[in-house]
């Protein structure tokens, strides 16, 4: 039932945004009647989202067959915000993707180029003056605290790695992962003298 009510609130806030910038309409229209389905390995759930020319429809608990069928983590989904990432994270065998990339790419274009003028649309209740001061003000805060968090990543990071020792240097992984492959080369270079040994 929650899941049901959430979704609906899911799907009309991206209904309202079709209504907040023209351009993104637009921008969709390519991928009309098209059903482009997440599946969350987090949650163990299937979502699926299609555009029909006027407006959002969002499925909770999808089986159906869909043009294109993403799977991922939360946090790799996330990262989706730039479009440029969806062969990386393919790639890097973080996301799996069945059917059209190019459904994929169009919605992470869209939404990532989706560009609201809070201003103007907030004019209407508190005025031009009070609706730039109070967008301005948002936009600040949501600085300030990513440069936060920024420092905060940063100097947990540098704890855990120099100060505590409970996890290792990137750098440190690399030449573990180099290490391995050259032990690897050598013991299979040896497996092979010994066998060509035995043969004789």
């Amino acid at each position: 039932m929650i899941k049901t009510l959430l979704v609906a609130a899911a799907e009309r806030v991206l209904n309202g945004a079709l209504n907040l910038d023209p351009h993104f309409a637009a921008s969709l229209k390519k991928v009309q009647h098209k059903v482009l389905a997440i599946e969350i390995r987090d949650w163990q759930q299937t979502f699926a989202l299609m555009y029909t020319g006027q407006s959002f429809m969002l499925f909770n608990n999808f089986q159906e067959q869909s043009d294109c069928h993403i799977s991922a983590s939360i946090a790799t989904l996330s990262e989706l915000k730039e479009p440029s990432q969806l062969t990386r994270l393919i790639r890097q065998e973080k996301l799996d993707l069945e059917g059209d990339l190019h459904l994929a790419q169009t919605y992470s274009q869209s939404f990532s180029n989706l560009d609201i003028d809070w201003a103007e649309h907030l004019s209407e209740y508190l005025g031009d003056a009070g609706a730039q001061q109070l967008v301005q003000q948002i936009k600040h805060v949501i600085t300030r605290t990513k440069k936060a968090d920024s420092i905060l990543s940063n100097t947990t990071q540098e704890l855990c790695q120099d100060e505590l020792k409970v996890t290792i240097h990137p750098l440190e992984m690399t030449q573990f992962k180099a290490h391995t492959r050259e032990l690897k080369q050598h013991a299979a270079q040896l497996e092979q003298r010994i066998n060509q040994l035995l043969a004789r």
